[in-house]
């Protein structure tokens, strides 16, 4: 399977990264199957980085792995998912233990849905029932070394910004 990560560089060997801010699943390296998500990615880091060109990195992944590791998979969204998204982005300290998590990706927009469900405006099952009417693009978060070595660098496209 193919995956794509949106950078302003050629990473050629992924690494565990801490964000400086809280992501959807926690500190990792994310990919997403969609070559447009990840291109989009690198336009978005441009303006903060004044930089005119990033790369879309693309590699094989066996999931294989994803029956022997420890992984967490979500095909859409669900209670669970909404629980663990909002814990990685609002609980200071969360850790989780997964090597691989995949599931949808919270956007702006989608963060927004998630801001009104913060703030009580939507329940939970509203917030869900909202989602599902959205365009969902996917992510796969590799949260541990072990985990980065299903990993298999193909190239990286440059993308002129």
């Amino acid at each position: 399977m193919r995956l794509y990560h949106g950078s302003l560089f050629a990473v050629s060997e992924p690494e565990i990264r801490e964000a400086s801010h809280t992501l959807d699943y926690g500190k990792g390296f994310y990919t997403t199957t969609s070559y447009e998500q990840a291109e989009s990615w690198v336009k978005r880091k441009k303006d903060e980085w004044k930089t005119d060109k990033g790369y879309v990195n693309v590699y094989e992944f066996d999931a294989s792995v994803l029956r022997k590791l420890k992984s967490l998979i979500f095909y859409k969204p669900t209670e669970e998912w909404v629980d663990f998204v909002m814990q990685n982005r609002t609980q200071k300290g969360f850790r989780h233990d997964y090597d691989i998590v995949y599931g949808p990706v919270a956007n702006d927009r989608v963060y927004a849905a998630f801001a009104l469900y913060e703030g009580g405006v939507l329940g939970k099952q509203e917030l869900i029932k909202e989602l599902r009417t959205y365009q969902l693009v996917d992510q796969y978060l590799f949260h541990t070394e072990v985990a980065l070595q299903s990993l298999t660098f193909i190239e990286a496209k440059e993308v002129m910004l």
